[in-house]
């Protein structure tokens, strides 16, 4: 399943991209579940991140690794790839876009997942479009014009 998520933000795209590290992930983690954060290597490939999600009565690990990124004249990108993911999901890719737009930028979550059941990657699209589309608030304010 596919979700693709975008947000208009002021800052330059170099600028933006730069700011993915361990603060702004913080900043990001959804209410619930809760997050640990175990290990945040950064955002080259081989790096890894993983946390720990405490729903309150179990929790799960989340490992992915950094797998690609680049840097061009007019977009920014790194991939992380789930290597070891919650049920019920089973593949996990999370492309972290950041593209130039005028004077201004477009942060782009394009998040690939499969639970191995087309009816399920369907119900749970509603709640993954939650999840992320909680982001959009805090990229606002983090990326307003300075």
């Amino acid at each position: 399943m596919l979700l693709h998520l975008k947000t208009t933000v002021q800052q330059d795209f170099r600028s933006v991209f730069h700011a993915f590290d361990e603060q702004l992930f913080r900043k990001l983690a959804p209410p619930y579940p809760r997050l640990k954060l175990l290990r945040f290597d950064g955002s080259a490939p081989g790096d890894v991140v993983e946390v720990e999600l405490q729903t309150g009565i179990r929790s799960f690990r989340w490992t992915s690794r950094i797998t690609e990124r680049e840097i061009t004249d007019r977009a920014a990108w790194f991939v992380d790839e789930g290597q070891e993911v919650p049920p019920p999901l089973r593949n996990w890719q999370h492309k972290h876009l950041v593209t130039q737009h005028g004077s201004g930028a477009i942060i782009h979550d394009i998040i690939e997942y499969s639970t191995g059941y087309k009816a399920l990657d369907v119900m749970l699209y509603p709640f993954m479009l939650a999840a992320f589309g909680m982001r959009k608030p805090v990229y606002k304010k983090v990326f307003r014009q300075v």
